[in-house]
């Protein structure tokens, strides 16, 4: 059984730490294909601050807003976006993935549509990432059990 003792300092702690590590993966994210980072980095940041979340303050109002398939689902939509911009760019008459063939639906130069093909994807990349994390954190978290339940199961 997972012991819960509240502590006001940590609780304290990571009501500001959160936000800012939230922005940060945002910055990690947008500023990936310029520099060190991306959507795996900026993901894995933002799980970071989701699993603060159920250590710090309690595990059972953690699962109630992430639920496991709301958490499914954020894993889908991220790999939907991955491949739903590798097909449209088939679509346009393009090779998967070939982000120039976006300026044919986007009112900018081939140039401009790469950078924002590689904005979008990045994007699912870390949505995926970000969701994979804190399901592979509920489930060590809680023995791979999958069940909505209460706080008294971890006390």
């Amino acid at each position: 059984m997972i012991q819960h003792q509240e502590d006001i300092i940590i609780q304290t702690v990571c009501r500001i730490l959160i936000p800012f590590m939230q922005v940060y993966g945002l910055y990690v994210l947008a500023h990936g294909h310029g520099s060190p980072g991306g959507g795996f980095q900026g993901g894995c940041i933002f799980a970071a601050s989701f699993i603060l979340m159920p250590i710090a303050f309690d595990l059972a109002a953690f699962k109630k807003r992430f639920a496991e398939k709301r958490i499914i689902l954020l894993c889908s939509l991220g790999v939907f976006i991955y491949a739903g911009i590798g097909w449209l760019c088939l679509l346009l008459g393009g090779n998967f993935l070939d982000y120039g063939e976006l300026s044919a639906i986007l009112p900018v130069d081939p140039v401009m549509a790469r950078y924002y093909g590689i904005a979008i994807i990045e994007t699912g990349v870390q949505i995926t990432v970000m969701a994979v994390m804190v399901s592979i954190f509920i489930n060590l978290i809680t023995g791979g059990r999958h069940k909505e339940e209460t706080q008294e199961n971890y006390d």
